[in-house]
């Protein structure tokens, strides 16, 4: 019996970066040779165990052959004489398909090592087209390492585009891209992700919302960088310098997806695209089954952004109305990634990316002011029901007034 660190845990040793977690594999044991150990299996598809003491997983070496589509379509075998460079070759890319002993002495079979000098993501085989998955993967890693310098080759992008072009993408299910699409929302530079589908013809059957804001106009005086698709993408990328959070980074995604649908006749303008958008989001969300709160965020930013840019102009009475629409009373923490949704937008722009954004601290001011209302002072007084929400309301409107010194 050999084991052996394998996967990612060596490529980020080799990169000097944090390993979040390992993954081994064993070659020459069988099922009864670890549970003898005290391993416990827990894989359905093929054994894997967990360590006794780590709670690492350990798999039996394994060899796949491809019988049908989608993510699921192999056969898998495992057995104590498959070899460690047979285990390796089914992996993805080059970089993934290394293996450390516990001496620390690497076995690199498909030059994983040089790849990693060349910052080159590059598939193994010709069987990397089998796995349909491997388009969202590939992305993902290029959305990790690309504030390293990686790309992908050109070999590899021929692929992906070749399992984009089969269809068979359509055979994943909505659990397996969100969880890929969640994982890239959490990387370094999450934006591409979707540069990366977009380029080989992989957002259509998951992300058509998302695809077609590429080619639609904005007004040069508000956007220089013109083209919505881009300037999603440059939201998406100041989200992520501002917050760690995904569910902030997606709703920045989805903010302005109602300019998909602006009838040509009002191009480069898009009125009402706020409203319309909304559906989008719902039916982008209820696609991939993004959790609610993912949805709920999304909406939020969706229609109210522009009122946040345009808040030096409302009303006590409006900054009222917007903070109870977005239920800001209740979920402040959620308002909050609202406010970094809509600086992610401002400055999403050309030439606008180190801009400052005082309307986020408006409104928080406003926020702040408004919890300082005495609701229950208010019910002591016999307020109830809708006469109870006016009374507030109007108290919460006089301490905008206070605050900023103005009788509208």
């Amino acid at each position: 019996m050999q084991i052996y660190l394998v996967g990612g845990a060596v490529r980020d040793k080799l990169l000097g970066r944090p390993i979040i977690e390992k993954d081994w594999v064993v070659v020459g044991a069988t099922p009864a040779d670890l549970q003898a150990k005290g391993f416990k299996q827990v894989g359905k598809d093929f054994p894997v165990f967990l360590h006794p003491e780590t709670g690492e997983e350990y798999a039996l070496a394994r060899t796949e052959r491809k019988t049908g589509l989608g993510y699921h379509g192999f056969a898998v075998h495992s057995s104590s004489d498959v070899t460690l460079e047979e285990d390796l070759i089914r992996r993805d890319l080059t970089v993934n398909a290394m293996a450390m002993d516990e001496s620390g002495h690497i076995y690199d079979p498909f030059n994983g090592q040089s790849d990693l000098k060349a910052r080159q993501l590059r598939h193994i085989s010709p069987a990397f087209a089998e796995d349909p998955l491997r388009v969202l993967r590939v992305a993902r890693f290029a959305a990790r390492y690309a504030h390293l310098g990686f790309s992908i080759a050109g070999d590899t992008f021929k692929l992906m585009k070749q399992i984009t072009e089969s269809g068979e993408l359509k055979t994943l299910s909505a659990e397996r891209v969100w969880k890929e699409t969640y994982r890239a929302l959490e990387e370094n530079s999450p934006h591409i992700y979707f540069e990366v589908l977009k380029a080989c013809g992989g957002l259509s059957d998951w992300f058509p919302e998302l695809e077609v804001l590429w080619g639609v106009p904005n007004p040069p005086k508000w956007h220089p960088e013109v083209d919505t698709g881009i300037h999603t993408m440059m939201v998406l990328e100041q989200a992520a310098i501002m917050t760690n959070a995904p569910v902030t980074r997606f709703a920045a995604l989805c903010h302005d997806l109602g300019k998909g649908i602006t009838p040509e006749e009002n191009l480069p303008g898009h009125p009402g695209h706020e409203k319309s958008g909304v559906p989008l989001v719902k039916q982008f969300c209820r696609r991939l089954k993004t959790p609610t709160q993912y949805e709920d965020l999304a909406k939020i930013a969706c229609e109210f952004h522009l009122h946040l840019h345009r808040v030096e102009t409302l009303t006590p009475n409006t900054m009222v109305k917007l903070l109870e629409k977005t239920d800001a009373f209740r979920k402040p923490e959620r308002f909050e990634q609202f406010l970094l949704v809509c600086e992610s937008d401002f400055k999403g722009r050309i030439g606008f990316e180190n801009k400052q954004y005082p309307q986020g601290q408006i409104m928080r001011n406003a926020l702040n002011e408004c919890l300082n209302v005495d609701v229950q002072a208010l019910i002591a007084k016999g307020f109830q029901g809708k006469k109870l929400g006016d009374m507030i309301h109007q108290a919460r409107v006089t301490k905008l007034r206070e605050l900023l010194n103005t009788d509208g």
